[in-house]
């Protein structure tokens, strides 16, 4: 009879073991499922700062204004371009800045319309020759300017389309 007794208590604690094992086996097997169907989102993205000289720099206030296409905007009502404008922050210790335009700004809508553009900087108009935009006095405190690029409407109006070009500006210290 003790025997029997013994081998019924063994046989419920290994029954009861058996349950455990079975219990943690799942409850490991669920945690290990949903991390295997976890939705997972990465991010990488680039970085880049240019700190200007002390002794030199042009720089847009809006960080974007070189990187990205310019639009200049239909006004309907008076039927011309809205002009593109941004302001520049300009310093150099060495003398005044020049200007120049690297080519005739335009644009162009692939056939044979051409849509010229006048350019100041600092209110001189710029052309392909060396402009003084920023006289020393100014240029070694350092000054916040405006670039303003419109378009000089043609002879005939302005023509539907769509156009594209590009502005190229260089600016140069100006030693004293």
């Amino acid at each position: 009879m003790v025997s029997e007794i013994t081998q019924a208590r063994a046989y419920r604690t290994c029954r009861r073991c058996k349950v455990r094992s079975a219990a943690l086996l799942l409850m490991v097997l669920t945690l290990l499922s949903t991390q295997a169907l976890a939705i997972r989102e990465e991010h990488v993205f680039d970085v880049s700062v240019t700190i200007p000289t002390h002794d030199f720099y042009v720089l847009p206030i809006n960080p974007g204004f070189l990187e990205r296409e310019q639009q200049m905007v239909w006004d309907l009502v008076p039927g011309r371009l809205r002009p593109v404008r941004e302001h520049f922050d300009v310093k150099s210790s060495a003398g005044g800045i020049n200007a120049r335009l690297g080519a005739l700004p335009t644009l162009f809508n692939g056939g044979r319309t051409y849509i010229d553009l006048n350019v100041t900087f600092n209110g001189q108009v710029l052309g392909l020759d060396d402009t003084l935009v920023v006289p020393q006095a100014e240029a070694s405190q350092g000054k916040r300017v405006l670039l303003d690029i419109s378009a000089v409407e043609p002879a005939e109006g302005f023509t539907p389309g769509e156009y594209y070009g590009s502005v190229e500006l260089l600016f140069d210290a100006v030693r004293p």
